[in-house]
């Protein structure tokens, strides 16, 4: 698939309202719904689209600590490691990095005791060497859409 102008403004529209209609958003591109739903379906066959996501506000929900956390492994055990992590309830990413650490884990919690939970409970997964937590002060943007 040829990725071009069209499909670069579909989908900067949807990142901003995936709720739009194919025809809502056909009407505001100047294009046929028909060339809309088309352009949609091929980007989500390519994989370029993997889904439509609400955006929420987490601290109204009370979740007012973010955490980053870094995590060393021992050697060869950082993908297996990595799939522990991505099942926890509050981690919202998993990242390699290069540097003194293998794994960036951003997680959000509601009581500095759920963090310490938390950070208590990876410490002993097998094969995590250590792990260093950032503690969030003000975030200035979060928003992982690009447009």
């Amino acid at each position: 698939m040829k990725f071009d102008e069209i499909d670069s403004k579909i989908m900067k529209n949807l990142l901003v309202d995936a709720r739009l209609s194919s025809r809502q958003l056909a009407h505001k591109l100047g294009l046929s719904t028909v060339t809309v739903i088309s352009r949609i379906r091929k980007m989500q066959e390519k994989k370029i689209i993997t889904g439509y996501a609400v955006q929420l506000d987490h601290e109204i929900l009370g979740y007012d600590i973010t955490a980053i956390i870094e995590v060393t492994t021992k050697k060869g055990k950082m993908t297996e490691i990595e799939g522990v992590l991505s099942e926890k309830e509050n981690v919202c990413g998993v990242y390699d990095v290069t540097g003194s650490s293998d794994i960036m884990v951003i997680a959000k919690f509601k009581t500095r005791k759920d963090l310490s939970r938390f950070i208590k409970k990876i410490s002993v997964i097998q094969n995590v060497e250590n792990t260093i937590t950032h503690i969030v002060l003000n975030t200035v943007k979060e928003d992982f859409r690009l447009s």
